[in-house]
């Protein structure tokens, strides 16, 4: 009896409170707004132990480049649902016809949108700010974001180069001593932009000339299975499987890219 009305005041306590749950990246990853398929991925993107590594906690703030399908929306908008702030950098959904931009940008960023409607139950608390480079490069407020993410983008704007514009803008939201944690496929010394794989020492020249420090690496996400030397790019792997049937059984016995992983901090203000 003293046991029942002791956890009767604690549940009572935390109402009166306004106590939320401190969710963990375990719980995070088996929540019920996760995708099947998504989750199949999980032991090629490693999310719990990927998330650690740059010290993601469910009272952070955290700025996610380019969602895209949203396979780490469905991990971090519920995740900081209650405690934190999970801001969408998305694509621009209403783009000046001018712009060219691709189809495949503005479907995924109205279908991100969506997603996070539909579903604002659950993950209300999240927020988008469109990110458009070189047109719309804020990702909010200076100092605002205590994390901010990106996974497999930086070949990407490499390519476009709009790679200086975009780490500028992760420098200037995250507050001093705030992370910036990167995950990029990882190419082979001299290897191609457009094979989608990008030289890791080049994306830490660029961020360190962006003003932040290395603070740590991890092999969480490499393959040493990945031999990076297919026509169609890392896109012959999975998920992708630009090949179709061809080899089918070959590239998902590899799995996904061999991927960095690299975790930088801004510097703390002297």
């Amino acid at each position: 009896m003293m046991k029942k009305l002791l956890v009767a005041g604690l549940v009572s306590w935390a109402g009166l409170t306004g106590m939320a749950h401190a969710m963990t990246l375990e719980e995070a990853a088996l929540n019920s707004l996760r995708t099947p398929a998504n989750v199949e991925r999980d032991q090629y993107r490693h999310p719990v132990e990927t998330l650690s590594f740059f010290g993601v906690k469910d009272n952070l703030t955290v700025v996610e480049f380019w969602p895209g399908g949203g396979w780490y929306t469905e991990i971090l908008a519920p995740l900081l649902n209650e405690n934190g702030q999970y801001v969408a950098a998305n694509f621009e959904t209403n783009p000046a016809p001018e712009a060219n931009s691709p189809a495949y940008r503005i479907r995924l960023g109205k279908a991100l949108e969506g997603w996070l409607e539909t579903h604002a139950d659950k993950v209300g608390n999240a927020k988008t700010v469109t990110f458009d480079p070189p047109h719309k490069t804020s990702l909010g407020e200076s100092g605002s974001a205590d994390v901010v993410l990106t996974f497999r983008n930086m070949h990407n704007w490499a390519m476009a180069g709009q790679a200086e514009m975009v780490l500028s803008a992760a420098f200037d939201v995250l507050k001093p001593g705030g992370v910036f944690g990167v995950v990029e496929h990882r190419a082979k010394p001299g290897m191609s932009l457009k094979s989608g794989y990008m030289e890791e020492n080049e994306v830490i020249r660029l961020a360190k000339a962006a003003g932040f420090v290395l603070a740590d690496k991890s092999e969480v996400n490499a393959n040493p299975r990945d031999t990076k030397d297919y026509a169609d790019g890392v896109w012959t792997l999975p998920p992708s499987l630009r090949k179709g049937d061809t080899d089918k059984a070959r590239y998902l016995a590899i799995g996904e890219s061999d991927r960095m992983t690299l975790k930088f901090v801004k510097p703390a203000e002297r």
